[in-house]
């Protein structure tokens, strides 16, 4: 889903896309380890946030989810985002780096057009070196 956009922004580039699967998140995060370079490399991790909730229930959890990826607190669990497991990498892998979390929007499919009583949450969020 983001690929299109990172063409717009980036143009040409080179990707190695990865599936956790039944992975762990401290694998997923040697493996994120492993993949960093400096400040040319990009690593993006996709994933909703909850799912099919009413529109208050999710922004009160997705908030909740927002909080615990902001402090850098770990392990999330599937209910709070499907991608749970890579997010988890991601986490680990920031706190080895001490990297510096960013909300950029927190929103859910009923804030443009979806039903309200079932709702699918969406998050993004930058990691920035604290220098």
């Amino acid at each position: 889903m983001e690929i299109p956009f990172l063409q717009v922004l980036l143009g040409e580039f080179d990707l190695i896309p990865l599936v956790a699967g039944a992975a762990t998140g401290e694998e997923v995060a040697e493996v994120l380890e492993r993949l960093w370079g400096g400040p040319e490399t990009l690593i993006v991790i996709s994933s909703d946030l909850s799912h099919y909730l009413r529109y208050e229930a999710a922004q009160r959890m997705d908030r909740e989810t927002a909080d615990r990826i902001l402090a850098l607190e770990g392990p999330l669990e599937s209910h709070q985002a499907c991608g749970a497991v890579p997010i988890n990498g991601l986490l680990e892998a920031a706190r080895r780096r001490d990297l510096i979390p960013e909300l950029l929007d927190l929103r859910n499919s009923a804030d443009t057009a979806g039903d309200p009583s079932r709702v699918v949450g969406y998050g993004a969020f930058a990691f920035y070196d604290r220098d």
